[in-house]
């Protein structure tokens, strides 16, 4: 019996040899994050100068080939390095769609026209080349839960509305993905690692839309089926904290930041958006938040100066925060030439209302600041010359 079951054991083996001699299909391995070049680190440790380019700026941008919008990004790039800026919030993900390939959301409709149709390239690869091409940090900066505005844009077929309809919820503004979904926190946060394992982002960026309304008719049947014992206030807080904490621990698997831009205010960030903006400073949810502080120095309404930028920047700077976490200030570029609805003043048309508020930053110690938009800055067709004047005096701060 031995014998036999000898003869048997060198037959399998001789018949198995070929086989086992064949090429074997590889297991992929866990992506894992880049080791960062010299070229990266030193990106990295710049000060943070932010400017934001929106989906409106892309609305302008032609994308009928590679060639035509590494032109129109490289122009943008150009502007924006000349001011003394180091990073570009670029957005990539506006309307539940991107800019850029992606399993999970459909091609937005800023590309060609139409959601879900490929523009033949990939606009982010571009965008994250051509920046660091100029040692600019690229973030990408995503809209978490909205679909659309109003009816804008046309969904296509592999829109999350359509492929999931009940993670979706609307109110007179438009379509939102559910916050008080775990299966809509997981897409979005699957959606924040599929960006930092597939390009080489110095950050993921979510702006201030989180809740969308304060009615409570909204999700009125998922807090009613969750048997929550908070009241639906705190309970939709902490639908958007368990977000906060997934998409943050997604980008930190791969070493990229993450960070966030809620409203100016954060009493109306907590009870508004349902946004615990100060307890994400507090325990370290976020790498660095930078509240929109769109106010001018000067403000006051009706004798209340509460939204002055002066007294919301040190609100803001008096909050405890985690080590490590950094705070910034969001600047409202758009209110050049136009105003921010004060009772008193006259800064916005002084041609340097934004590098005074970044000299006061820097008074109390407020680490960095973004500019909203670019195109504020630099394709203002109402006041051109205010524009430009204020840009010269955000060079002269940044770069002097």
């Amino acid at each position: 019996m031995r014998r036999i079951g000898f003869y048997l054991f060198i037959m399998a083996v001789f018949l198995l040899a070929p086989l086992l001699a064949l090429p074997q299909k590889a297991v992929p391995a866990p992506a894992a994050a880049p080791t960062p070049t010299p070229t990266a680190v030193a990106r990295a440790a710049a000060p943070y100068r932010a400017v934001w380019v929106s989906y409106l700026e892309w609305e302008r941008v032609d994308f009928s080939s590679a060639e035509a919008f590494t032109q129109a990004i490289g122009t943008m790039l150009d502007n924006i390095q000349s001011i003394g800026a180091t990073v570009v919030l670029a957005q990539v993900r506006p309307f539940g769609d991107a800019l850029y390939p992606s399993d999970y959301f459909p091609f937005s409709h800023l590309c060609t026209g139409t959601q879900g149709q490929d523009p033949g390239f990939d606009p982010l690869a571009l965008l994250v080349d051509a920046a660091h091409a100029r040692d600019l940090q690229l973030e990408a900066w995503v809209n978490p839960y909205r679909i659309q505005a109003g009816q804008t844009p046309a969904l296509c077929g592999a829109s999350p509305a359509r492929l999931h309809p009940d993670w979706v919820r609307y109110t007179d503004t438009g379509a939102y993905l559910d916050p008080a979904s775990a299966d809509v926190r997981q897409y979005i946060a699957d959606g924040v690692g599929e960006l930092c394992a597939r390009y080489a982002v110095d950050g993921i960026h979510f702006d201030d839309y989180f809740y969308p309304t304060t009615d409570p008719a909204f999700d009125a049947a998922d807090y009613a089926a969750s048997g929550s014992t908070r009241t639906q206030d705190d309970w939709r807080r902490e639908n958007v904290n368990a977000l906060m904490e997934l998409c943050h621990a997604a980008a930190r698997r791969y070493g990229v930041r993450f960070g966030a831009a809620p409203a100016g205010d954060p009493e109306q960030n907590y009870t508004l958006q349902y946004s615990d903006a100060a307890r994400w400073l507090r325990q370290g949810t976020v790498d660095y938040l930078m509240p929109q502080l769109y106010w001018g120095q000067e403000y006051i309404k009706n004798g209340d100066a509460s939204h002055s930028f002066a007294q919301l920047a040190a609100a803001w700077a008096a909050l405890p925060r985690a080590a490590g976490v950094k705070l910034y200030a969001g600047l409202g570029a758009y209110r050049v030439g136009a105003g921010d609805g004060s009772d008193a003043g006259s800064e916005w048309f002084s041609g340097h209302a934004l590098a005074d508020q970044l000299a006061l930053l820097a008074r109390i110690g407020v680490q960095g600041a973004g500019l909203y938009r670019y195109g504020s800055l630099f394709a203002n067709s109402d006041a051109p010359a205010l524009a430009e004047s204020e840009a010269e005096a955000i060079k002269g701060v940044w770069q002097g």
